[in-house]
């Protein structure tokens, strides 16, 4: 990558330099050529100074060119007119005369102007040469000044050496800087790479330092969460192996006693070791109980794997609530009548759309438990409201209530707090992680707070409206 970076940035650099030499090379010998000009005016201005109009301009002409002009410099004398009054070509011998130069460029623009300039081949001198004129202080003459031109490529020997120099020391700074530059990009990132290469060996401790670069940090952040995620999902995925292992363990416990009952009970029977019809019918009552036992344990797993699964055929109808709790309090009053106690309920004329089942299956497994888990002579409460929207519900007992170390673990499957009352009482361990899955299913939250001695409270909220995922899985409507 390094490399890719050097050669593609040097490649971009050497075309951005040559692009810059160029237009700095034709910008420089523009502004030579201006300041050529401007000499060649201003040197005029200073030999129209020293002539003397008055006296004779050939012999004037002849003692600036032996003292102070070069030979490559020409100066002619023009009158308005375009005829040619003195000319250091003809003092010097390499010319007797000159046409009228009124149609020269250079001279009209200085009629017009007050100065003018030209570039052409001299007939006389036989070669390029650049012409400046500009009228004189004196009224009706013109000074012009000649010298060689050899076009803009002709200032190049002069502006050469320096370019080139200066893009040698521009390129090797360029060079240098994008050396570094592309350590600073690849270097951390061939420690990012590094780091993710910890996957491969099942390391998800990544460890990655501050860089420079926003854009760096984004992808050692990104990296940083993303193992964080991955770990999450692998202890996820440990934990539902760990429940699933311990929920088939459990099954297959909570199985095997009322079988090894049921046919214990039948072998008596078939085997003629019951004699009287008493004893009979108590082994059949009790395979009967057994058999009930079994047909609630396998709906309560069955009900728990739909709702995990989001298989559960779900018909909504609008659920009134009051009528709800009553026909749950009908039914449950003669378990509260066997534990000795007393059920007191308040609810508000709340309506949901939600699953009647469901409903039922909620509040019969708390309300249940509440009796149950209860000493005699106590009380449970029911309380339903509707407040921000959320279905609320609330069920009080002052029974046993829950140890601390305990309270983590009830919604846990086939968790038991007290498991010699739990399977005398006849439950499968599956009611509370029952009640927890179907108040996820409805996006809902549960809360609990117990004391060992004084009771327990299930606060219970519910979202009136069911969201989009829902709404996707509707399957049906009670009439």
């Amino acid at each position: 990558m390094k490399k890719a970076i050097l050669v593609r940035v040097i490649a971009i650099l050497a075309a951005a330099l040559l692009i810059s030499s160029v237009i700095s090379y034709y910008f420089v010998a523009h502004e030579l050529l201006v300041n050529n000009r401007n000499s060649m005016t201003k040197m005029i201005r200073i030999v129209d100074y020293g002539l003397d109009y008055s006296k004779n301009l050939e012999e004037q002409l002849q003692q600036m060119y032996d003292k102070a002009l070069g030979k490559e410099v020409r100066i002619t004398i023009i009158r308005e007119d375009g005829e040619v009054v003195a000319d250091t070509e003809i003092l010097s011998g390499t010319e007797i005369g000159f046409e009228n130069h009124l149609g020269r460029k250079e001279i009209k623009m200085a009629l017009e102007t007050g100065n003018g300039y030209a570039t052409r081949y001299s007939d006389t001198l036989h070669k390029d040469m650049l012409y400046v004129a500009s009228m004189s202080g004196e009224e009706g003459y013109i000074i012009r000044l000649a010298i060689p031109y050899h076009g803009v490529h002709g200032y190049l020997q002069e502006i050469l050496p320096i370019m080139l120099l200066a893009t040698l020391i521009a390129f090797a700074i360029s060079i240098f800087v994008t050396y570094r530059f592309a350590n600073s990009v690849t270097r951390p990132l061939k420690e990012i790479s590094d780091e993710l290469k910890k996957v491969n060996r099942n390391e998800l401790d990544f460890e990655f330092k501050q860089y420079k670069y926003d854009e760096l940090n984004v992808i050692s952040q990104s990296s940083m969460k993303l193992s964080e995620e991955v770990r999450e999902h692998i202890d996820r995925l440990e934990f539902q192996k760990k429940i699933k292992q311990e929920f088939f363990s459990n099954a297959s416990h909570e199985l095997k006693t009322p079988i090894t009952s049921v046919k214990g009970y039948a072998e008596l029977i078939d085997q003629g070791f019951v004699k009287d019809q008493e004893t009979r019918l108590d082994f059949m009552k009790r395979i009967i109980k057994e058999t009930d036992n079994m047909t609630n344990l396998i709906n309560d797993i069955l009900m728990i794997s739909q709702l995990e699964t989001n298989e559960a055929e779900v018909t909504y109808s609008m659920v009134r609530m009051p009528v709800l709790l009553e026909e749950i309090f009908e039914s449950v009053e003669p378990i509260a009548k066997d534990y000795q106690v007393s059920l007191h309920k308040e609810c508000e004329q709340v309506t949901i759309e939600a699953s009647t089942k469901q409903l039922r299956e909620l509040l019969v497994n708390l309300i249940t438990n509440g009796i149950k888990y209860n000493r005699p002579g106590g009380n449970v409460w029911v309380h339903i409201c509707e407040k921000n929207e959320q279905l609320m519900i609330e069920i009080k007992d002052d029974g046993t209530g829950i140890a601390p170390k305990d309270k983590e673990r009830i919604f846990e499957r086939f968790f038991r707090v007290d498991k010699g009352r739990s399977k005398k009482m006849g439950g499968t361990g599956l009611g509370l992680s029952i009640v927890k899955h179907i108040i996820e299913f409805y996006k809902g939250s549960i809360e609990v707070e117990s004391e060992l001695g004084k009771g327990s409270v299930f606060k219970i909220s519910i979202p009136m409206k069911r969201d989009a995922e829902q709404l996707s899985k509707n399957v049906g409507y009670e009439n």
